[in-house]
This record gives C-alpha cells, structure tokens and sequence, in this order.
C-alpha cells in the first residue's frame, strides 16, 4: 500500500508547549525515510488559558508564527522542506479544526503526541486522534510525551503489528509493509486468543457454565491463527520483507504489550474504525490501554471496510 501511496506531507500540531515538541524527531526522522515535507500547524484557540501543559501558551497570530519558525529552524530539520501554518481566526473546538485541516493542506499523516497522565492522556488522545481518524482515512501516528529530548536519535526498526484474523485489518499491514521496506525495518506479526474474562455475551455465559468445555474450544483456535499467521509471513516474505510471527492465549492488550516488550518493539500498528473513532478492532477499544500502559509509538491506521485489495 505504502509502497504505491505517494506520502508527501507530515502534519505536526504544536500548541507551543514542550510536550507537544516531543514528536519532532519522528517527524524529522519520517520525513527524511520517505522524503517528505514537515507542516507545522497552530490553530489559535477562542477563549486559551495562560497555559497549557504548565507553560505558556499560544494566544496570537504573530507569536505561533514566531515560535513556528524557531521550530522549523533546528538543526533537526536540516534538508527538510518545512512549512509553517497559523489559523488565525479563533476556534473553540482545536481538535475539529486539526481534522479538517489534514484535507485542507493536503497532508498524508499526522504526528501527535500522548502522555501517560489519565486527564492528559483523555484530552490529547481520545480528542484528537479520535477526530482525526473518526474524519477520514490519514493514519496518526502517537508518540510518548516522554521522548521529548531532541537530540535523540529516533528510528523505526521493529515493527510490531497485531491482527485478528479479519481481511479489512490487513490494510494497516499492507501500510506497516511499505513502511518497514523504507525503513529497512523487521514486523513480527502477533494475534491473541483472549481470556474469557475480557469475553462478554453468550462465550462467557458458556465458560462460566462449562469452564473446561469452553477452553478446550478456545485451545483449539490457536492451531489456526497460527496458520494465519503463517500464510501472511509466507505472501510479505516474497515482498523481501523480514517476518516473525507468534500466536498468545493472553488477552489482545496484555499480549500486546508484553510482546513488544520482549521483542523491543519501536513501533506498534494497528487498524482502527473511522466509524468507532478511536477505537482498535478487538471490543473495548485496546488502542487507549496500550497507549497508557506503553511507551512504545502507535501508528493508527483506518481501515475501510470490504475493501479488495
């Protein structure tokens, strides 16, 4: 996918703070591994608070043009082509405003920062990631507030991409693939057989009356997800990829992190809903759990529905 879709355009919102700053070596990075160009944007909120995040905050036109410019300025940047955009009529709703403006300047994929504190996490996270992914199909790719240094050296060689069996989320890793070629990059290739207490409706009804019954039948998926997994390993190895793949009876999130954690995965993709927002495709919405339980980047990719590809 990745490897036929021109990406031309990173779009970086910052809102002046430092937190925000913290996915400026990702986007110098990205820019440079697909030879793209970097859109800093600031939209000026109606009615801002002095601050935000603890540190001043962006209230007029010519000040986010100022502090724009010192961004694109660093050294990080050298050899980019790095743009800057200030929407100078005030808006209440920022995040909406983010989201429209990926179609209005033309931008391939989003770059926002998240951070482990629950009011943070629901401000910057399900606001707007959500709208942006609920508003179209451009992926969004979460960064750890935490990498803020920058002068780290941040690169993307271990891909980790979970999949549950569904033919439509194969479309993140048709994306993950063109991207790991880039970035000469590993995938391992994980699904997970969940526990039945993360199960609702009529299977957990079933394993509370027939315990032993319903793990027998659970036991017997793995030799097919397994297979699954194979097949994919198989066809993206033709793609002269390199590919590893693993099956757990761990519930989807545990797995998840767990697996990027033994693997020291740098990058974790999965597919989302435009429909269901933010939401991942097991049931509960994995994707925010795993942004506040690991450090590990998430690249959010929508996913259409019976799209043949």
């Amino acid at each position: 996918m990745l490897d036929k879709l021109l990406i031309k355009r990173l779009l970086v919102p910052l809102d002046g703070s430092s937190l925000a700053e913290s996915v400026l070596p990702a986007s110098s990075y990205l820019a440079k591994k697909l030879n793209t160009s970097v859109t800093l944007i600031h939209i000026i909120e109606k009615d801002a608070p002095e601050k935000v995040h603890g540190q001043r905050h962006l209230k007029h036109s010519k000040q986010a043009e100022e502090y724009l410019n010192a961004i694109a300025a660093k050294k990080i940047f050298n050899g980019i082509t790095t743009e800057i955009h200030v929407h100078e009529e005030k808006v209440k709703d920022v995040p909406k405003s983010i989201a429209d403006h990926i179609k209005e300047l033309n931008q391939d994929i989003v770059l926002l920062c998240m951070h482990g504190n629950v009011r943070l996490h629901g401000m910057i996270f399900g606001s707007v990631a959500q709208q942006v992914i609920s508003r179209g199909s451009t992926p969004v790719l979460l960064i750890n507030s935490e990498t803020k240094n920058l002068n780290y050296e941040f690169q993307f060689k271990n891909f980790l991409i979970p999949l549950d069996g569904n033919p439509d989320h194969e479309q993140a890793l048709e994306y993950a693939s063109g991207l790991a070629k880039l970035c000469s990059a590993k995938m391992h290739l994980l699904t997970a057989i969940p526990n039945f207490g993360t199960m609702s409706g009529e299977v957990s009804a079933a394993n509370r009356l027939l315990p032993a019954t319903t793990t027998r039948m659970m036991d017997m998926l793995v030799p097919d997800a397994k297979e699954y997994l194979e097949n994919l390993k198989v066809k993206y190895e033709q793609k002269e990829l390199s590919i590893t793949v693993s099956a757990s009876r761990n519930d989807p999130d545990a797995a998840i992190i767990e697996t990027a954690k033994v693997l020291r995965s740098d990058l974790i993709v999965l597919a989302t809903h435009g429909t269901k927002g933010a939401e991942a495709f097991w049931a509960g919405s994995i994707t925010p759990k795993i942004s506040k339980a690991s450090k590990v980047p998430l690249l959010l990719v929508p996913v259409q529905n019976g799209l043949k590809k």
